[in-house]
């Protein structure tokens, strides 16, 4: 009897607890999200920037290059750029747990295998690259088509190699609430490469080809001052102590995680984007090819740079709970996930309305065809709809990140995009003859169940059931 009075009492002062937290710490914990979360936001944003402004200026050249160019794109994105930063999701929970238990050697080790991982991936990818225009032929896209996006695909592949290397070094530098040099590095590369674009298309005379080039001389850019800033500052002298033969030991370990990470690090990662991707093929067996894959292609990117806004909170929520679990301090970590959502919704909502009233604007950067920006605002609604569930379901995967669960969001993908949304896609497209909207309509669907899903895993799992330790020099998942 006593013991359950106890107990009555411990909890209705852990809800006093939580209800004054509520009131005052809440503004406290957002506002430090918010300062960590925006230099992420525009380290993200600029990365993403890059080869978008090449598509830009691909697009602007006709309707073939634009259609050949968004193509490329989203090609390179789901089987390159997206891969890169999803088998990066295993540094964020390793490095973040590694540095919350401040064993900042293993870090520099945990990086090296990422590198050597890394790099192994992209040698392989570059092989498929290369042979894009056979590949998409065998998947019945248009001749053309395909020709002009193999045409920008294999100029691209020295971007992948070092898009790689960067997104290691971010996860490296975030997990030990590093920002700024992201920030400087990602913007600054992007500001150049306009120019830069504008260079090789125009004056140089490189037209279609020289927008892709561009984009690898950009990438190559900012990885050489990331690592420069990296051997050069003495505030990576414990977690930083060079190269190690343990990285070669800890590669399969590393992979555990990686794999499946890449497999659901967020919306527009691995089995998700590959959704996108079999919507932006499906587009070309439409009646009107050059048409539907820009317009998919289009809807695609802006769903990406909004995305790519929310993953600063994703990434912030990630280190987050990773440190605060390494830490041991759970009741922290929750309450962090509660702060995280709420700013990532009234983040969502706030882009939403830009896209709203200023879609005009925004397909205008891609085309100048009157019919390609009217059928885009056609399209908005449902692209607005994504936008809302894409973030909240993008902090949720940050919070599988953190604490391990990526075999979870991995499961939900799948049945997510390929039991649900794939089906549906194509009843609306090629059945009900929706064609366009079909296909995002169906994708909406497959949103929707990955976010309810992934709710419902945070808010029904017992935190304090969590066994996420380090032991004998090593972080150990169990």
């Amino acid at each position: 009897m006593m013991a359950s009075k106890v107990a009555l009492l411990e909890e209705r002062k852990e809800e006093r607890a939580w209800e004054n937290w509520g009131r005052g710490e809440f503004a406290e914990e957002a506002m430090k999200q918010v300062l960590f979360s925006v230099p992420m936001i525009l380290t993200s944003v600029a990365y993403y920037g890059i080869p978008l402004v090449s598509v830009m200026f691909a697009g602007h050249l006709g309707d073939l290059e634009l259609a050949g160019a968004t193509l490329a794109s989203s090609w390179a994105t789901v089987s390159g750029f997206t891969l890169m930063i999803g088998l990066n999701g295993a540094m964020e929970t390793l490095c973040g747990q590694a540095y919350g238990a401040k064993m900042y050697r293993k870090m520099g080790i945990y990086l090296q295998a990422s590198i050597i991982i890394c790099l192994s991936a992209c040698s392989m990818l570059a092989v498929v690259w290369w042979f894009t225009e056979p590949i998409l032929i065998l998947l019945r896209q248009d001749r053309a088509v395909a020709h002009a996006a193999a045409a920008y695909m294999r100029p691209l592949i020295p971007a992948l190699f070092a898009y790689g290397q960067i997104q290691c070094l971010i996860r490296f530098l975030q997990t030990q609430s590093i920002v700024t040099p992201l920030v400087v590095c990602s913007v600054s590369s992007l500001l150049l490469h306009i120019p830069i674009t504008f260079a090789l298309v125009h004056p140089l005379g490189m037209g279609y080809t020289g927008a892709a080039v561009a984009a690898g001389v950009s990438q190559w850019i900012s990885l050489l001052m990331l690592v420069s800033y990296a051997i050069f500052s003495k505030r990576f002298e414990e977690t930083w102590q060079g190269f190690s033969t343990e990285a070669f030991a800890i590669i399969l370990p590393t992979l555990r995680l990686a794999i499946p990470s890449a497999i659901m690090v967020c919306p527009w990662y691995s089995l998700e984007y590959w959704a996108f991707e079999i919507m932006v093929l499906l587009a070309g067996l439409t009646p009107n090819t050059v048409l539907s894959t820009s317009l998919i292609a289009m809807c695609a990117n802006t769903e990406t740079v909004a995305y790519n806004i929310t993953y600063g909170f994703s990434a912030v929520i990630s280190a987050h709970v990773a440190n605060e679990l390494g830490a041991g301090h759970v009741d922290k970590a929750k309450k962090a996930v509660k702060v995280t959502l709420k700013l990532s919704i009234i983040l969502a909502l706030t882009f939403v309305l830009l896209l709203v009233f200023g879609h005009n604007a925004w397909a205008h950067l891609f085309s100048n065809s009157p019919l390609v920006i009217t059928e885009f605002v056609r399209m908005t609604p449902l692209l607005s709809a994504s936008i809302l569930l894409d973030s909240t379901q993008g902090i949720l995967s940050g919070v599988s990140r953190g604490c391990g669960w990526q075999h979870l969001a991995a499961w939900t993908n799948l049945a997510a995009f390929y039991l649900i949304g794939m089906p549906i896609a194509l009843t609306l497209c090629f059945v009900m003859n929706f064609y366009v909207k079909g296909l995002w309509a169906g994708l909406v669907c497959g949103l929707f169940f990955q976010a309810s899903t992934l709710l419902i895993i945070v808010l029904r799992t017992d935190w304090t059931s969590i066994n996420l330790s380090v032991e004998n020099d090593n972080c150990v998942l169990t």
